[in-house]
């Protein structure tokens, strides 16, 4: 498995027991769907290795308690503390309508009801309070914020999202 088949799901924050339980920090807005999962890739020398679930517990929300197999003591969950977390990309409930995964609008182009296509989505910035849309338009990064008012359709099909920005917000940058 690639890295760029999977999603990034978490990282392995700490051990839980002597038993070589681990906590799996879950970076997504509904750990629940997580909760009964069979396996898992762990990064582990930039390489994904599948790791099997003996036995999985959502742990003080944001936290998944896990039980590997064939991690028995806290040696072999030291090893583990730190590596990223990934699974399939194939395993993502397909959204339809104005929902979507940042990995999927990466190279759609965006267009705005009033000023036209302003450029192509580079990359999504979601390490402040707003994740923003990171477009490239001749050279010039737009910073938009994904703001549900703001997006007028995504169009899986013609790979494109248009948007309906505040006057002025997308002049800022050209």
């Amino acid at each position: 498995m690639r890295k760029d088949e999977c999603f990034y799901l978490g990282k392995i924050a700490k051990k839980f027991s002597f038993k070589g339980e681990v906590l799996i920090y879950l970076d997504t807005d509904e750990p629940e769907m997580y909760e009964n999962l069979e396996s898992v890739f762990v990064e582990f020398n930039k390489n994904l290795i599948p790791f099997f679930i003996e036995k999985g517990a959502l742990h003080k929300g944001d936290f998944l308690r896990v039980k590997f197999e064939e991690v028995d003591s806290e040696e072999d969950a030291d090893r583990l503390i730190n590596c990223e977390v990934y699974l399939p990309l194939s395993t993502l409930p397909k959204l339809e309508g104005n929902k979507f995964y940042f990995h999927e609008v990466i190279g759609f182009d965006v267009e705005d009801v009033r000023l036209g296509n302003i450029g192509k989505i580079v990359s999504i910035n979601d390490s402040s309070a707003q994740p923003l849309f990171e477009i490239l338009k001749d050279n010039t990064e737009i910073l938009i914020p994904m703001i549900d008012a703001f997006i007028v359709q995504v169009d899986r099909a013609n790979k494109k999202v248009v948007l309906d920005t505040p006057e002025g917000l997308v002049d800022l940058y050209l």
